[in-house]
């Protein structure tokens, strides 16, 4: 099994074909003498070199079967494991937003500001919704045209940001020429930045974020620092999953995620290989 739990395909028929390899070479050595030993050897060295690959043939194939049902198998859970993180990412992000917005209108004063925030709470309640529909039909038999899987690209990175702002927070987003990026890495990106103002809402509040996405070379590089909690601020708990699924989905990618206390605040550093852009 490989380090990302992938199966790998081993069969035991591959020793047995090289042991059939050296007895026909060992029966062609004595193909040259006289006697008995000479007409009875060939034959018990043939017999067996043949029973051997016969029996290689079969395990061959057996092992092969079984390799297909562990893979199988693998895939299943890995898509299994996709989907609950990306449920986890709707589910964790749309209810940390109308979460905090509807605690910081114990604050507000003006019935305008107070409208403000509900049609703010009504919009991210729809678009969750939206998005759990939307997977769930993924789900379903007869959903077989349906996106198999969110699609969002470095386009969507002001609207990520704009949706944190509802919740309170300022947020800085600085986004340097990439040059092209693969699909996969900029999804990661935007899941990445989600995932961190998500977390900046949960446990500092309606402070000041500071997003930059760069490239270092081959690497892109993805760092989100907040500046620590407001003051009188109640952090409000998670499932306590996201930066492990998140880690998951850097890692799988041959990045790294790293998540540090930085000064008051916090900080967050992702980053991910991307051969596109090399």
């Amino acid at each position: 099994m490989s380090a990302s739990g992938r199966p790998e395909w081993r069969s035991k028929a591959v020793p047995v074909l090289v042991a059939v390899v050296a007895v026909a070479f060992m029966a062609m050595i004595t193909g040259g003498a006289e006697g008995t030993a000479a007409t009875v050897v060939p034959l018990v060295f043939a017999g067996g070199a043949v029973a051997a690959a016969v029996w290689a043939v079969r395990r061959w194939r057996a092992d092969r079967r079984a390799y297909e049902r562990r893979l199988t198998e693998w895939a299943v859970v890995e898509e299994r494991l996709k989907i609950a993180r990306d449920l986890h990412d709707v589910v964790s992000h749309g209810l940390g937003l109308i979460t905090v917005r509807a605690a910081s209108t114990r604050h507000l004063e003006k019935p305008a500001e107070v409208q403000s925030a509900l049609t703010d709470i009504e919009q991210v309640s729809r678009s969750a919704t939206a998005e759990l529909r939307r997977m769930l039909n993924v789900l379903r038999d007869n959903a077989d045209d349906a996106p198999k899987s969110p699609v969002a690209d470095l386009s969507a990175l002001p609207e990520i940001v704009r949706a944190a702002g509802k919740a309170g927070l300022r947020t800085e987003l600085t986004v340097s020429d990439l040059g092209a990026v693969s699909p996969g890495v900029q999804l990661t990106i935007c899941q990445t930045v989600r995932e961190a103002l998500n977390n900046t809402v949960r446990h500092a509040g309606p402070t000041d974020v500071r997003v930059v996405v760069g490239r270092d070379e081959e690497t892109v590089v993805i760092s989100v620092v907040d500046a620590g909690p407001v003051p009188g601020w109640r952090h409000t708990p998670g499932a306590g999953l996201g930066l492990a699924g998140l880690r998951e989905r850097i890692t799988a990618l041959g990045g790294t995620l790293a998540a540090r206390p930085e000064n008051d605040g916090f900080e967050l550093t992702a980053r991910i290989p991307d051969e596109v852009a090399a």
